[in-house]
């Protein structure tokens, strides 16, 4: 099983997602989950591939060539795949992952998050999709999420389509219960 992370680059956060970071990455290393990240060295990337390296999992890194050329990659990660752009990063990512896990983060891990959701509504990808709630981080979007549902933009059965976690426990929990959504998710997909 491997689990695409897309997490904060931002160094500047509460220390309690750096601690959740790094016990996600400690629990995917303890169970066997190899991880497929952003590759960055700094922020939330940085815990999370601290605590897997440390924990001897295995993770690979996709870093778009601008930001390994900035030197943002994350040092330690042996298994760095520099691609042309960020579509080309996030395509590589996806086309590895059996599961998503979005932790805190700014407007990149928001689209990539949204990204999956969306990918998943159209069948086009069926893994796991699950936010990481530290601190209550995502309130504001999953109760958007919510009135999306309510307003008819989405189906209720839409819903199903993500998990919500408070711990990494839980998101460990989420991946390893997932029964998975339906079969056609394309016959529900046009409302």
């Amino acid at each position: 099983m491997t689990v695409c992370v897309f997490a904060s680059s931002s160094s500047l956060i509460d220390n309690e997602y750096v601690k959740a970071a790094a016990g996600l990455g400690s629990l995917f290393a303890q169970s066997g989950m190899k991880v497929i990240y952003g590759g960055g060295g700094i922020g939330l990337m940085a815990a999370l591939a601290d605590a897997v390296i440390e924990n001897g999992g295995s993770i690979t890194g996709v870093i778009p060539s601008f930001m390994n050329d900035e030197g943002w990659g994350h040092p330690g990660v042996n298994d760095m795949i520099v691609t042309t752009d960020m579509g080309d990063r996030k395509k590589n990512m996806f086309a590895r992952a059996d599961a998503v896990v979005a932790l805190p983060g700014g407007i990149g891990t928001l689209e990539e998050l949204t990204e999956a959701i969306t990918l998943k509504q159209l069948g086009l990808f069926t893994g796991p999709v699950v936010i990481l709630n530290t601190l209550n981080f995502y309130r504001s979007l999953i109760d958007f999420l919510d009135h999306m549902v309510e307003g008819n933009f989405m189906r209720h059965e839409h819903k199903n389509m993500w998990s919500v976690a408070n711990t990494p426990e839980e998101v460990i929990e989420a991946i390893s219960n997932d029964k998975g959504w339906i079969d056609d998710p394309r016959k529900i997909a046009k409302i």
